[in-house]
């Protein structure tokens, strides 16, 4: 493409320069956070010009200053920017970096259009930092005190280097998008991206993904930990006229809750950052009183725990890089099959092997458990083991067999039910405490007998668990109710293990019945607790809204509160997140978010008397609220959370 000088001045003095803006989205909660600009250029005759196009014959003529002033004059007039808190980032080009009055010039459109500086992130790339690193800190700093954010943009191709991230007050990262775009295809993708996540968590500053076309990518990045999403799955790049209709198509979703990938490849939640989970599974590991230890697909020890180098007889140190071959050939044929199993995706779970000993006899007896450990993506990529000696264990179980009297006495004086089944599911043994508890007698509970004490509803779902259990080996734990000597249905809980032979054969299941009705009854009255809370909270006439102190976090909008707030303020929603609502005092001044009355009450404990505050909906529309709040008590005096009511006053005579 052939661009003349001339078309370059004629696009800033015609006006052909336009911004464009691509939503980007908080992944956890799919709110919108704000946008990124872009210039677009409307040749008069060539049509629209993509800025990869147009930007360096701007930037050899001299003229990227006008190109970047034009498109933020335009931005920043927008409206609805003026009326919101959403942020806005713009990407400044490596010449303007190392200029000499970028930061001046900005601040001067800023001005003009009454932008707070606070909410502008200046996108900086690599490639700008490698000429003169000290001119870019320089500038940087300028904007820093400016109140600007700073993202350094496509981190992880060309001039990557921590130095850049040592030397200049970034606070985001943007992972590129063609790691982004093969998250989901390519393994190495993933460690790149969770490579730089990992990395942002660390140093604290948020992470953005470019390119998110799909909901898996999605799903994907917020596993990963990734703070902000931006690509077609959001919305393209949109003139300024379509910002209201994609703004209001775009809703929040889930309650900041992160999902992680389960076993079967679905994804299940828990509330943790990537950081926090490595935390806790770190202690677990270390605290754990069994064998544990990590093997890659070539059977290598990737890492171990104490316990476990006591097992082999070897230090600990002497493990990692060696195949299980290599530390243990003793053992290793018998152990070989297993991995093998488990390193094709089959758990081996419990499994009893006789380890050798120097002395026909004397070796101990190990139970055995092999979980393959799954990529992002589902791949098998080596084997978490966990040992236990049972070899005292095993010495009681003979101990025990030489004494059935003995062995009788135990069973029968446990205050539960215990029970054994057998290959086929049949009850072998119960204690005479069922007989207790329901008027059968053992030799009518043996096989399926039991089954008859059991309620019509429940006798399905308890076949089915024991059927699972004997196919899989996995320990069986179900609830039931059983009809009592009294007559009434009471609630019983049944939890067991299976015995597996080094075949994987389930030979037994072992376990015990106990009574939980009383538990099962707290339950449902507190779930009908809640119920009724909620009932009385949506029959009240004004808005309300209850808030969490431990975790800074909405739990109850009634729907006055929320068609007041015209869906902004919700469940699920942060603190922060609320406290940013569009609100203003009468006299028009904007409301600090340390001002917002539910935080003052939940970060002072202050019990705020009614505000009048005037709130613009998204729409555009500004009404006139009453707003209050007061603390919520614990029995012992304690702050539990708050209450926030609220009141439109255009209902008031």
């Amino acid at each position: 493409m052939v661009l003349a000088q001339a078309d370059l001045y004629r696009a800033i003095a015609e006006d052909e320069l336009r911004p464009a803006f691509q939503p980007l989205i908080e992944l956890r909660t799919g709110q919108l956070s704000g946008f990124e600009v872009l210039a677009r250029w409307h040749h008069r005759e060539l049509g629209e010009i993509v800025p990869d196009k147009f930007i360096p014959h701007f930037e050899r003529a001299g003229l990227i200053d006008k190109l970047t002033r034009a498109i933020l004059e335009k931005a920043f007039a927008v409206p609805l920017f003026r009326e919101t808190n959403l942020n806005l980032a713009v990407n400044i080009s490596p010449n303007q970096l190392l200029g000499t009055r970028l930061a001046e010039r900005i601040a001067e459109v800023a001005s003009k259009f009454i932008f707070p500086l606070d909410r502008l992130t200046i996108e900086i790339t690599e490639s700008a930092l490698v000429d003169d690193i000290e001119r870019a800190q320089a500038v940087a700093c300028e904007l820093k005190s400016l109140e600007c954010r700073l993202a350094l943009d496509d981190f992880g191709t060309g001039y990557s280097s921590l130095q850049h991230l040592h030397a200049l007050p970034f606070d985001e990262i943007k992972v590129d998008r063609s790691f982004v775009s093969s998250v989901m295809e390519k393994r190495e993708s993933r460690k790149i991206v969770a490579a730089v996540v990992g990395l942002g968590h660390s140093l604290g500053l948020a992470t953005v993904a470019e390119g998110v076309e799909s909901q898996e990518q999605a799903n994907m990045l917020v596993w990963l930990g990734c703070d902000l999403g931006q690509g077609w799955l959001y919305g393209r790049p949109a003139p300024a006229e379509d910002l209201p209709q994609m703004v209001a198509a775009i809703r929040p979703v889930g309650s900041g809750v992160l999902p992680m990938f389960s076993g079967d490849g679905t994804l299940t939640s828990i509330a943790a950052q990537p950081a926090e989970r490595l935390s806790q599974l770190q202690a677990v590991y270390d605290g754990a009183p069994v064998g544990l230890c990590f093997l890659d697909r070539r059977m290598r020890y990737v890492s171990l725990n104490r316990r476990l180098a006591q097992l082999n007889g070897v230090p600990a140190i002497e493990h990692i890089g060696k195949t299980v071959a290599e530390v243990i050939p003793h053992v290793f044929p018998i152990v070989e099959p297993f991995i093998r199993r488990a390193l094709e995706g089959e758990p081996v779970i419990g499994v009893e092997v006789q380890k050798p000993g120097a002395h026909r006899g004397e070796g101990e007896t190990l139970l055995l458990s092999y979980q393959p450990a799954r990529d992002e993506g589902g791949e098998v990529l080596g084997v978490s083991v966990a040992i236990m000696d049972i070899t005292g264990r095993k010495r009681t179980e003979a101990a025990l067999k030489e004494s059935e009297d003995h062995y009788r006495h135990m069973f029968e004086l446990n205050p539960h039910v215990p029970w054994v089944l057998n290959e086929k599911g049949e009850v072998i043994e119960a204690s005479p405490n069922w007989e207790s508890y329901t008027g059968q007698t053992d030799e009518e509970a043996l096989g399926n007998g039991w089954m008859k004490m059991l309620h019509p509803d429940d006798v399905e779902p308890t076949l089915k668990a024991i059927e699972r259990t004997l196919k899989t080996g996995e320990p069986i734990d179900i609830e039931y109710r059983v009809k009592s000597t009294a007559g009434e249905w009471r609630w019983m809980r049944s939890r067991g293990a299976p015995r597996i032979l080094p075949s994987g054969k389930v030979v037994c299941v072992y376990g015990v019945v106990e009574e939980v009705h009383a538990h099962k009854q707290v339950s449902e009255e507190l779930r009908n607790s809640q119920i009724e809370l909620r009932t009385a909270v949506d029959a009240v006439p004004v808005g309300i809204a209850l808030a969490d102190t431990q975790d800074l976090r909405i739990y109850m909008v009634n729907p006055v509160a929320a068609e007041i707030f015209g869906g902004a303020l919700f469940a699920g929603q942060t603190l922060a997140e609320a406290s940013r609502l569009p609100l203003k005092r009468i006299d028009g001044s904007g409301l600090r978010a340390e001002d917002f009355p539910l935080a003052r009450t939940l970060l002072r404990g202050e019990t705020v008397g009614a505000q009048q505050l005037r709130f613009t909906r998204r729409e555009g529309a500004e009404v006139s609220l009453e707003i209050s709040s007061k603390p919520v008590f614990a029995n012992d005096g304690s702050q539990i959370g708050g209450l926030m009511m609220v009141s439109d006053l255009r209902g008031e005579g």
